[in-house]
């Protein structure tokens, strides 16, 4: 199978910011309680912005970076659980508003926040058997209007916003040796579905999601170095899901990875689900801190229970 790089990143987040001073009006929290357990400062909302829009931004920076026509494109996933209609499909409306090719697969991927790297692995094998080379993977929430305001353990968490990446095939390349697994598991962290009886809000057991995160994480990315046959030491950058600051800095500790390696924004957007990972690529790209020959690790981890990791190198 082809292996695939990523050429060029994009990222859109809503104009409109939360601050946890915002919420304290309306929830019983503070600013020093979110911040010391969750890491998170802000988040954006939309307000005039949908989730089309937002995925349509990221897109297009994506492809300006990678200099990447649309018409080269040969398939689009957007991995997302919050797209503004069931049909069509989030990524069909991207096929219209950036005229993509007709005859390609274009569809949506619902692994919650570990659904980039799903979609990522997804598209790496579309493109080993595409005429066309490039793919377009998107990952995008609207989570704000998921939000359960009454309760204050998840209404403080969420934020909106997309990331996408244009990814380029080739037989030379190695594979990003996705590391995938799955639990179901529908207690954890869920959002009920239409006419369940049951209002489609977030709702989720902290606690127990953090235990799974500090276990699976680290597993995962061990996983990962173990497949690709290298260290710590041989990766240029880190990548993780944005979902709790504590989270990440367990994880760094555990494995000794120095500041210069791994960026945390989540104290500006919360957790934007499967948005997060593209976001902080995006976020680095811009910044000049990762781009061509850079070797990434990136792991996620998300509702299903879902978990996911994998190599990404920049073209």
């Amino acid at each position: 199978m082809n292996g695939i790089k990523i050429r060029g990143t994009g990222h859109c987040v809503p104009e409109h910011v939360v601050t946890n001073d915002d919420l304290a009006k309306i929830v019983d929290t503070s600013d020093e309680w979110i911040a010391s357990r969750t890491g998170i400062r802000r988040r954006h909302h939309c307000t005039t912005e949908n989730h089309t829009s937002l995925c349509v931004s990221a897109a297009r920076t994506a492809l300006e970076r990678s200099g990447v026509a649309p018409e080269d494109i040969g398939a689009c996933i957007v991995a997302t659980l919050s797209a503004d209609t069931a049909v069509p499909a989030s990524a069909c409306l991207l096929q219209r508003e950036l005229g993509l090719p007709t005859d390609i697969p274009c569809f949506d991927l619902n692994a919650a926040c570990t659904g980039f790297l799903f979609a990522l692995h997804t598209i790496e094998c579309l493109l080993s058997v595409s005429p066309r080379k490039f793919g377009l993977v998107v990952g995008g929430e609207y989570l704000s209007r998921l939000i359960n305001w009454e309760d204050r353990g998840t209404c403080i968490l969420f934020g909106d916003g997309a990331g996408a990446a244009v990814v380029e095939s080739r037989a030379e390349w190695p594979s990003i040796g996705a590391v995938m697994g799955t639990q179901g598991d529908d207690q954890l962290l869920n959002v009920p579905g239409l006419e369940s009886g049951r209002r489609s809000l977030i709702s989720m057991d902290g606690t127990k999601v953090f235990k799974f995160a500090v276990e699976t994480v680290p597993a995962c990315m061990d996983a990962v170095l173990r497949r690709h046959n290298c260290t710590v030491d041989d990766v240029d950058f880190f990548v993780f899901h944005q979902a709790n600051a504590r989270i990440i800095d367990l994880v760094v500790r555990k494995h000794r990875i120095p500041p210069e390696k791994y960026y945390k924004n989540v104290d500006e957007y919360g957790n934007t689900s499967a948005a997060s990972i593209p976001l902080v690529l995006s976020e680095l790209q811009e910044r000049g801190r990762i781009g061509s020959g850079s070797r990434i690790l990136a792991v996620g981890f998300g509702g299903g229970l879902t978990w996911g990791g994998a190599m990404i190198e920049f073209a």
